[in-house]
């Protein structure tokens, strides 16, 4: 009786043990509605999820830097999770794991745009994208980028809004407004930004530290009622009544 007992006993600490599944890696987050990262990256790494984590600390390059989305994580993307984890207040390793990326969930909504900033705000000209002088599908990925930039941004502003009053134009849509006929706007990689509750000036001047090569503001013609920030190929910032 005492054996059949025992063997039962056994049979059930087997089927336990079968049914119970290992507790995920500490330095694996849970998954998201947007993206999800599956292994801690730090200096060597390459691959997709090194070029998703670049996307969202792109806003992070210091002053007048602009992080390579490039898959390959080098120095400069390291000293741009640096700041980043400095920023909220994590350990400032360099190394994206666990919690770095705990936060960057917290930021972000389930279309992978930051929380603070939507694809529509970007995008007062049509409904998806088209016309511009990229395909559709790289102008929204060029406004994605932005927008992390912008989130970056305005998290050094003490976190209060910023206000946006536009981003790309189709080519049509940039004609019709007097736009310059290269402006980055076409691209989708331009924003125009009020003045809110920061004033030009500090928009202007807090833009140079967040990987904007292109801003253009107070004093620079045709931009004394706005900021304008983009990538470029080279830098070029003018906002002469702001000291830039």
């Amino acid at each position: 009786m005492k054996s059949r007992l025992v063997a039962v006993l056994l049979a059930l600490l087997a089927g336990a043990a079968l049914s119970f599944t290992a507790p995920a890696s500490a330095d694996v987050a849970a998954a998201d509605g947007c993206y999800t990262w599956n292994r801690t990256l730090g200096e060597g790494a390459s691959g997709e999820d090194v070029r998703q984590l670049q996307i969202r600390v792109a806003g992070y390059p210091g002053e007048g830097g602009v992080l390579a989305l490039d898959g390959q994580f080098g120095p400069g993307t390291k000293a741009a999770v640096t700041r980043f984890q400095q920023a909220y207040g994590l350990g400032a390793d360099g190394v994206a794991g666990a919690q770095t990326f705990a936060k960057l969930y917290e930021l972000q909504d389930d279309d992978c745009t930051p929380v603070n900033f939507s694809y529509g705000e970007l995008n007062n000209c049509n409904s998806d994208w088209s016309g511009g002088n990229v395909s559709a599908a790289q102008a929204k990925a060029n406004a994605l980028v932005s927008m992390w930039k912008l989130q970056a941004m305005r998290h050094a502003m003490g976190d209060r809004p910023i206000v946006v009053n536009g981003g790309f134009r189709s080519v049509a849509c940039n004609n019709a407004v007097g736009g310059a006929p290269a402006s980055r706007h076409l691209y989708g990689d331009a924003v125009d930004l009020g003045a809110g509750s920061q004033g030009f000036c500090a928009l202007a001047r807090q833009a140079r530290h967040h990987g904007f090569a292109e801003i253009l503001g107070p004093g620079y013609e045709g931009h004394d009622d706005h900021v304008h920030v983009a990538h470029r190929s080279g830098q070029f910032w003018s906002a002469p009544s702001c000291g830039i």
